[in-house]
Parts: C-alpha cells; sequence; structure tokens
C-alpha cells in the first residue's frame, strides 16, 4: 500500500489553522501532557514510544512519503484531497511547498526520558518549530501524535503496574536470584486493534517483562531502540501446544496421555514447554494422568507446566500447584516458601487481570508456596481495559486525557503566553507560557509555566532536545529505558 502524503495524516480543520494564526507569527511551542487519570490506581503515566514514533514518522515516513517525492505529485496529491473535502477555497497549498522546497522537517521536540513515570498534569514533552515560516507545523502534527503516542503509554503503565505487584510478592516469598522479569508474559496479540497496535503494545510490555507471544515485537524493539536479541535478553517465547494440537492428536490417539509422553521424551526431551490441558477434562489430567507419566516428568530436562485455560483462573492455577506439589513434591526456599519439583509448574494465560494476578499470588503466600510456581498471561482484555470498583473502564487517549495544546508564541518578536481555561472546563485548563519540568525537594517530578524564550534560558529543565530539523538528536536504549523505569532492578 502507497504511503499517504504526511500532510494528509490531519484532521480536516488542521489544514486551515495556519491561515487564522496571528499575522506574523514566528514561532509556536505546544506540550503533551496527561491532564488526569481515569484510573484510581494509577496518578503516573510511563512516559514511552515517542522515539519509535520519531524515527517512524518524522524521519523515514516524511523523508519517504514527502521530501523525496516530486513537488508537483506532493501538491496534487493534497489539492486533490482536500479540494474533494473541503473545496477549493479553504485552503492554501503555498505552505505545502515552502515546506517541501526546505527540504526536512524544521521541528524541535524536548522530552522526558522513556521509562519515567510521568505524574498527571507534568509535560510529558515540547513541540516547536525552528523556522519561523512553520508556526503553524506543531499543532498540524497534533492528531498524528497524538493517535500513536497513547496506546504503547498506557500498555507500558500496565506493564509497571503488574510489575509493581511481582516485585511485592517475589520480595516476600521468593528467591532473589530468580528473575522478576519472567513472572508473567503478554499474551494480547489477536485481541489488538491491528498488527501495529499489537505491537506498540507488547513493546510497552517488555519495559517491565521479558516474556511475550508477540515475535514481532523483536524486530521493533531493534529498530526503535538499540537492541540485538543475538547479544542481550530482548524478549522471550515459549514453546507451548494449543487446543488444535491437543485435540487433533486425541482424534487420532484416542486419548491425551500419549501426546505428552511424546512431548517429553520425543519432541521436547531437553526444552521446557507448556501444554494446555483442558481440552475435555483438565483435573482427570492433572489428578490421573499426570502420575502415570512421573518418571517421564522427573527424567526430562526441562519443565513441563500445566495450563489450565478455562474456569475460575485463580481456583485452577493454585490448585494445580497444591496438586502439583502433592504429586511431585519440591523444597523449601530460604524465604521458607514451597518451591515445586524443578520438572513441574502452573502456567496460566487467559483472564489474568491485575486483581487476579495479586489474588493468585496471595493464595500461594498464604499457603505457604512461592509466587514463582506459576507463570502467568497476560492477554488483550488487561492491555485495553481494567476492572475498578466493580466497572469496566476501557482504555483510550481520554485515560489519561492525553492532549497537544499551544501554551506559547512568538509575533514579530513578542513572547506570548497563551493558554486555555474553560470557565466549566475543570481539568481542561491549560499550562500558560513556557514551561520546565524538574524534581522538587522532596524528588516527584512537577513542573513550572509562565516563561518565555528569554526567563526559561539557563533554568533546570529536564525536557530534552531529542528530535530537531529531521534528525534524532538524542537516542535510548531499550536497556536504558528498563532502567529507568525499574530502578535499575530491570
Amino acid at each position: 500500500m502507497k504511503k499517504t502524503n504526511p500532510m494528509l495524516l490531519i484532521d480536516f480543520y488542521k489544514a486551515v489553522h495556519s491561515d487564522m494564526l496571528p499575522d506574523k507569527i514566528e514561532k509556536s511551542v505546544s506540550y503533551f501532557t496527561p491532564r488526569m487519570s481515569r484510573v484510581k490506581m494509577w496518578d503516573h503515566v510511563v512516559m514511552f514510544g515517542l522515539q519509535a514514533f520519531v524515527k517512524t514518522y518524522l524521519i523515514d515516513y516524511f523523508n519517504d512519503a514527502f521530501f523525496e517525492r516530486d513537488l508537483d505529485e506532493v501538491v496534487g496529491e493534497y489539492d486533490r484531497v482536500l479540494g474533494a473535502a473541503l473545496g477549493k477555497n479553504a485552503y492554501k497549498t503555498e505552505k505545502i511547498v515552502k515546506l517541501h522546497k526546505l527540504g526536512y522537517l524544521p521541528i524541535e521536540i524536548k522530552a522526558l526520558p522513556e521509562g519515567t513515570r510521568v505524574p498527571m498534569h507534568v509535560p510529558m514533552f515540547e513541540i516547536s518549530n525552528t523556522h519561523p515560516d512553520f508556526a503553524w507545523l506543531p499543532q498540524a502534527l497534533e492528531s498524528l501524535i497524538s493517535a500513536e503516542m497513547w496506546h504503547p503509554m498506557l500498555s507500558a503503565t500496565v506493564g509497571a503496574s503488574y510489575r509493581d505487584i511481582v516485585n511485592k510478592y517475589y520480595d516476600i516469598s521468593v528467591d532473589a536470584s530468580l528473575p522478576k522479569a519472567k513472572a508473567l508474559g503478554d499474551f494480547s496479540f489477536r485481541g489488538q486493534e491491528c498488527l501495529q497496535s499489537a505491537v506498540k503494545s507488547s513493546a510497552g510490555w517488555c519495559l517491565s517483562f521479558l516474556n511475550t507471544a508477540t515475535v514481532p515485537v523483536i524486530p521493533f524493539l531493534e529498530e526503535m531502540y538499540n537492541c540485538d536479541c543475538t547479544k542481550e535478553p530482548v524478549a522471550f517465547g515459549a514453546v507451548s501446544t494449543e487446543h488444535s494440537v491437543m485435540c487433533s492428536n486425541y482424534a487420532v490417539d484416542g486419548d491425551e496421555i500419549t501426546l505428552l509422553r511424546r512431548l517429553l521424551t520425543e519432541i521436547y526431551p531437553d526444552t521446557s514447554f507448556s501444554a494446555v490441558l483442558d481440552s475435555y477434562d483438565y483435573w482427570n489430567i492433572i489428578d490421573n494422568v499426570l502420575p502415570q507419566l512421573k518418571k517421564e516428568i522427573l527424567e526430562h530436562n526441562g519443565c513441563m507446566l500445566m495450563r489450565g485455560d478455562s474456569g475460575d483462573c485463580v481456583e485452577v492455577v493454585t490448585k494445580t500447584v497444591f496438586k502439583l506439589w502433592d504429586i511431585f513434591g519440591g523444597t523449601v526456599n530460604d524465604k521458607g516458601y514451597k518451591v515445586l519439583d524443578p520438572h513441574v509448574k502452573a502456567i496460566y494465560g487467559d483472564s489474568i487481570t491485575i486483581q487476579r494476578c495479586e489474588a493468585i499470588y496471595q493464595i500461594l503466600i498464604e499457603n505457604g508456596f512461592a509466587c514463582s510456581n506459576v507463570a502467568l498471561g497476560v492477554g488483550s482484555f488487561s492491555m485495553q481495559c481494567i476492572e475498578e470498583e466493580g466497572m469496566l473502564k476501557p482504555f483510550t487517549r481520554d485515560t489519561f486525557s492525553s492532549c497537544i495544546k499551544a501554551t506559547y508564541c512568538e509575533v514579530d518578536g513578542r513572547p506570548i503566553p497563551i493558554f486555555k481555561n474553560p470557565k466549566d472546563g475543570g481539568f481542561k485548563k491549560s499550562q500558560k507560557g513556557l514551561c520546565r519540568v524538574y524534581c522538587d525537594e522532596s524528588g516527584n517530578i512537577t513542573f513550572e509555566d509562565g516563561y518565555t524564550s528569554e526567563t526559561i534560558s539557563g533554568r533546570e529543565n529536564m525536557l530534552e532536545v531529542v528530535f530537531r530539523d529531521g534528525k534524532l538528536v538524542k537516542e535510548q536504549s531499550l536497556a536504558d529505558i528498563r532502567n529507568i523505569l525499574n530502578n535499575g532492578n530491570f
């Protein structure tokens, strides 16, 4: 599919705002800010996805679909679409001609480091023009930026929330040598809105965990965040059966034990794998079939993970741990909690919400078991919705009311702070003037507004230049972002 002219990646009304701005406007500055949280457990949002957006759109896309195309072709496409939709007298093409002849995107972005947990109301990044003829451009990019940025930030925040739970319960019950980053996995690919959504969501998840079922997240993270899966842990997958495997073999063999024995002794004698066991009667497999396979399981050079996929997930996965202990035994770790024989484990990847994850860990600990006895998978529901106070709250751009608002301009050399403050708008009040972000005396991230280009000069500001005039100025690696988000304890 041919790339659409990036100057058409807008809401229609953005095409005409350049004609409405004040005469002799030379500079415009806007901020991307989470204005409020509609989820009570979250008062911070993880900054993530900007570097990928810059590389994908502000560099590669603009170069391929705009600057490197013929001027007449670019202007003709712009004119054809807007002329048909708005009418020839509603817009002008001069600005498109000027931008194309300039040959680069005259934009500067200053941002907080990715991986930062940003409080509500604090600007995450600033966008402004670097050439006086293009003060219309920062807000012209608003729709594209907003559409691309909110989802990876939300998934990164979801992942961080699960990681906080893992940190809490692993610190209580699990030996410190076991990696927390493998406790949960992302199973959301098939339930996401599209491929691009699935990849960006899994990338946000991978800031907190290594396990994911989404294979294309690896090349995405390698390209966008300077990592190499052959040299460092980027993301890990798992060997697993699915119902089509279990049911087709049952149809041929007349039982399930034949395939399980073959998996243990012939197909994966030296590889850990999970087997979904609820195609017909999950507890029959656990209670009656596994004891028949005890010898093969204990001689297997790997771990067999018993996967339920129906019923009450909290009950199924915790009860499975208890039954595996009765069948296979195990040891007691240094913290005094039972750890299953390393050849067996319980896994569950359906309906593991934040609340159910915590409930599973609490039940295990209450019964004397380490939380590492289970592996949990987080599906698309938890990447796109949360249950809180008996309500389902779907994730959208408005979960954090993330927006880009203009707060400062310069007209004929005169600095002019601008702002919005609706009488009945509440959280919709914007910043005014230029902003600086800094840590207060308690170490909390906060901000001050009301500055001009002159008064903000030399002041401490955590917003640093990451993109200017078509080039990435500052780049972060995946490892760097993980360390920021996890305080060096990924």
